[in-house]
């Protein structure tokens, strides 16, 4: 097997057949890179084909010598399974997970959220904080996210198309290709993305991204990151906030406020509802105020 020319088969199938996230195609590139620059130094030392004994060598090399994270590790081996299993449909070479079946410990990470104070404090501020291409704030932007619990590459990827006539409705182009529907019900920002609407009709513009720079160019998830970095640190918030903190904030919220799981993980864009109850186990909020109506020791001391 070519193992570069193989690569390259399968970041295009990534890219154009799965039509997976630029993000995504890209952390599959780096993933089999680091394979590739270690496979080439374990077959010099004689190995032949890549099999359970050289995946083995290459797990104990990131583990034992390297010491790499486990959640990278078992990206790396996630990226693997997938490109091996591709490479063995299409004759290239024998799976060698097949009858390999390494056991990795999943460690369970609990998302980082906004309280609701940060959160409210935070959108307050974006109200009035530096605006883009049509008088558009920063808040407005942040309440979306919020409001859906999006991606910032999801944002990015929002066209004028994708809103409804009243903008109550937004059609989300997800992972994998995979669309889903969020609901606006808060007024105020159903009137600002009227309003943004509104204005690329004025300019002659029906379609494009629905959100731009300065530049008049879609914005980009960079941009993002780096104005809500700026924005937190005037808003006296001291950890690091990112736009996926935005989207843990919106699901635990919900949560915490008693929506159906399912219907959150309907909104979040989940496959599995397994990746959305980890958002059980982070309403502390929700948990306080429960044991507070319970008052266990009071209902004893009125016995």
């Amino acid at each position: 097997m070519q193992f570069g020319v193989v690569v390259r088969e399968f970041l295009r199938f990534c890219e154009l057949e799965r039509q997976l996230s630029a993000h995504t195609v890209a952390a599959y590139a780096a993933d089999l890179g680091d394979f590739g620059k270690w496979l080439a130094a374990d077959l010099a030392r004689g190995e032949g084909e890549i099999g359970a004994a050289v995946l083995t060598n290459y797990l104990e090399d990131m583990v034992g010598q390297r010491k790499l994270a486990l959640a990278t590790v078992r990206r790396r081996f996630a990226c693997l399974r997938a490109f091996f299993r591709r490479a063995a449909k299409r004759g290239e070479c024998t799976d060698p997970f097949a009858q390999w079946h390494p056991v990795l410990p999943r460690r369970k990470r609990l998302p980082r959220a906004l309280s609701r104070n940060e959160a409210a404090f935070l959108l307050s501020c974006g109200g009035t904080a530096g605006r883009f291409v049509g008088e558009l704030p920063f808040g407005t932007i942040l309440r979306l996210m919020v409001a859906t619990g999006m991606r910032v590459g999801e944002l990015c990827k929002l066209g004028l198309h994708d809103l409804s006539p009243d903008c109550g409705v937004v059609r989300i182009h997800g992972k994998g290709a995979r669309e889903r529907v969020a609901y606006i019900t808060d007024p105020g920002l159903r009137r600002d993305l009227q309003g943004i609407v509104t204005e690329r009709r004025r300019a002659g513009l029906n379609g494009g991204a629905l959100f731009l720079n300065r530049h008049a160019a879609p914005l980009r998830p960079q941009s993002v990151r780096s104005k809500l970095r700026r924005l937190a640190k005037e808003a006296g918030i001291d950890r690091r906030v990112t736009p996926h903190m935005l989207r843990h904030t919106a699901a635990t919220l919900l949560i915490e406020t008693g929506v159906d799981i399912r219907f959150v993980q309907r909104l979040l864009g989940h496959s599995s509802i397994a990746t959305t109850e980890i958002y059980t186990h982070v309403s502390d909020q929700a948990l306080r105020a429960t044991l507070e109506r319970a008052d266990v020791l009071g209902t004893l001391s009125a016995l």
